[in-house]
């Protein structure tokens, strides 16, 4: 793998803001450019970056132009002569065009400003060239034109260098090279997130997640076999269905619709590769006598708390030729195929270039749901299903990522994703999941999808909430994780910190919710009763990050997440603070707003100055107990978590007192 090398994050820069942003960011027309073709690639876990960003892409781009200045228009990934000074995509100069702020401010007072990603129709200003001169990107070969032109927009320039980039959209790596990512940049990834992306690992989890939870609550997915080892309980299935059953085969790690087939015979199945064999929705929803899916674009930006984004619109992608049960048409892959790769092979394939058309083998879903309305159909029940599967779904991987987050990422902020969800409705309109990308195509051949994909992008990358750092800190040292510092950043340089009283009164509390064994709604909402500083921080990104959404919609965390803690396989003292933040400020946010602001203004997010008393005191709106000299004593905060929560916690405190004074004794010698 090249080496990526690792840098400490000392301080950030005071933002200079050319003018004041506003809160919710304006949607825009879609991008009008042609773009980079690349398709669903499943993961490939290759050694690093550079290596990572493969071509994988199709040759059927309906433009030949170039959309990015000094950039090939195959998007063949090559950089420019000279380093770092190629701007990837001007905005035309038109002083018609909105302008806008370089960056967006926080909510919050003390919290760093984040890079605004614009909309064609906008223009964004520069910022002083010590700032700008950060804006840097990592180039691959599969970035796609969408990509480019977005972050064109907002000055950003190829970076040659393999260390000094903010971001950089490549394909997945394998779990250990995420450890070169630095604490200030970017990766549009999660290690592990293949738990989900592979068709056979995907299928497994869950049906794990249905044994442990029921399958009430997991019947969203077709019975599914992996084959070699599933081999004997498929053929028991098949002897027990019907004589005319039919079923789908994939491959577990293909796109585009590449080894699929669908058969009804047991001499038809091949017998000497892995594959995924799912028992065929044989009686799908029909429009005009044919068969579509959905392509569902869901974003997660962090899984620990999970925070969980579906766009509101997305793609319905139908077969190019009408839908029969004959067994006799189980060959011809434009009856019961919906892959666009597949059926603009078909010479009476037709595209669409309206976003609001029904007509045409590729639809938006806003123009889906609005055709279903007409016919009396209740569209938002079924959008609601699809958010329940897109929530139980992530869950499946939440185990994985997590545990690989922790072991190879030095912080939260340097992995996002984003996930194309395939949805496919049956004859009563149930959403069924057929697959999950974790590489969702973004090629953009036609104005239909260019809208689409277009905002979408924009709106991703304002949510992912890039944040400038210091010059210091992108020319430092290789870091340790153990320096790493929180999952957000603060314009307040942060003080390290040891096991101090408040550090160690968060660990207690964590302990304290994930220790319970019968917990109910009333134990959970004391979590809110005494916040320390890694609450207001993580509430705050939360709330920054809800701001920023544009035409996403947050699934997960809302006011009724608490129904879903039940799925994971083991508690998160984060999923449960921000559901209950949510449960109580959902239908009165100014007011929850209002408190975070009052105690970012006093940097108590930080952690600096912070006492046991200011803990209390602030969380609770109720007065701290007097004691000597205005602190709070570790066996005070005991005594209040005592009194709030009936429990002693004499383990715990037992344990976390005797490191206290042992670091007391340290510090006064």
């Amino acid at each position: 793998m090249s080496a990526l090398t690792l840098g400490k994050e000392e301080k950030r820069p005071q933002a200079v803001l050319p003018g004041k942003p506003e809160s919710d960011v304006a949607a825009g027309e879609a991008l009008l450019e042609p773009s980079h073709p690349q398709d669903d690639v499943e993961e490939e876990l290759p050694d690093g970056l550079d290596e990572s960003c493969g071509t994988d892409e199709e040759e059927d781009s309906d433009s030949d132009a170039s959309s990015v200045a000094g950039m090939p228009s195959r998007g063949s990934g090559a950089l420019p002569s000279r380093k770092c000074i190629e701007c990837l995509a001007q905005p035309t100069e038109d002083q018609e065009k909105v302008l806008k702020p370089a960056l967006v401010c926080s909510l919050f007072p003390n919290v760093p400003p984040t890079i605004y990603f614009s909309t064609r129709d906008e223009r964004v200003e520069k910022l002083p060239w010590e700032q700008r001169k950060l804006l840097r990107w990592k180039m691959c070969t599969v970035t796609p034109n969408i990509v480019k032109q977005t972050i064109g927009r907002s000055h950003f320039r190829v970076s040659k260098k393999s260390n000094d980039w903010l971001g950089c959209w490549g394909h997945h790596m394998k779990s250990p090279g995420f450890r070169a990512i630095r604490e200030h940049q970017k990766l549009n990834h999660f290690p592990g997130s293949f738990q989900i992306g592979r068709k056979d690992r995907l299928w497994r989890n869950l049906l794990k997640m249905q044994t442990r939870c029921g399958k009430k609550e997991f019947n969203f997915f077709p019975q599914s076999f992996i084959l070699p080892q599933d081999i004997k309980l498929l053929r028991k299935a098949w002897e027990e269905g019907a004589s005319q059953q039919k079923w789908i085969v994939k491959p577990p790690a293909s796109a585009r619709g590449i080894g699929i087939q669908v058969i009804h015979k047991w001499s038809q199945l091949p017998k000497k590769r892995p594959l995924l064999v799912q028992r065929y929705l044989h009686k799908p929803y029909l429009i005009g006598g044919r068969k579509f899916d959905l392509r569902i674009y869901v974003y997660v930006t962090c899984y620990d708390p999970l925070r969980v984004y579906l766009f509101k619109d997305g793609l319905v992608r139908f077969a190019s030729c009408k839908y029969s049960s004959s067994m006799k048409s189980l060959s011809n892959k434009f009856v019961h195929l919906t892959n666009y790769s597949v059926n603009k092979k078909n010479t009476e394939y037709k595209s669409n270039s309206d976003e609001t058309a029904c007509q045409g083998h590729k639809w938006a879903l806003k123009a889906l749901w609005s055709y279903l309305t007409q016919k009396g159909v209740n569209s938002e029940a079924i959008w609601e299903k699809i958010k329940d599967i897109v929530i139980k779904t992530i869950i499946a991987s939440e185990p994985y990522v997590n545990s690989l987050v922790k072991m190879y990422v030095r912080r939260p902020y340097c992995c996002h994703e984003l996930f194309g969800f395939d949805i496919m409705l049956d004859e009563n309109l149930k959403p069924w999941i057929l697959e999950v990308n974790i590489s969702p195509s973004l090629h953009s051949n036609s104005p239909l999808d260019v809208s689409i994909k277009g905002q979408m992008i924009r709106d991703l990358l304002n949510l992912a909430g890039f944040v400038l750092p210091s010059t210091d800190s992108v020319a430092s040292r290789p870091q340790t994780r153990s320096d790493s510092t929180c999952s957000l950043g603060s314009t307040l340089k942060e003080k390290p910190r040891p096991a101090s009283e408040h550090f160690t009164a968060e660990k207690m509390k964590k302990a304290y919710y994930l220790t319970q064994k019968v917990p109910d709604q009333d134990f959970y909402s004391s979590v809110l009763d005494i916040l320390t500083p890694d609450d207001v921080r993580v509430l705050v990104e939360t709330e920054d990050e809800y701001s920023r959404r544009g035409q996403f919609e947050r699934v997960f965390p809302t006011h009724i997440s608490m129904r879903y803690l039940r799925f994971f396989e083991q508690p998160r003292y984060f999923n449960i603070l921000v559901s209950q933040w949510e449960l109580k400020y959902y239908s009165n946010k100014h007011k929850g707003l209002e408190l975070l602001k009052n105690w970012c203004g006093k940097g108590y997010h930080t952690g600096a100055g912070t006492d046991l008393a200011q803990m209390v005191s602030m969380a609770t709106a109720r007065p701290a107990p007097r004691v000597s000299a205005g602190m709070l004593t570790i066996t005070d905060f005991i005594n209040i978590l005592h009194r709030y929560y009936r429990s002693p916690l004499v383990q715990i405190y037992e344990v976390e007192e005797h490191k206290i004074e042992t670091w007391r004794g340290k510090r006064g010698r």
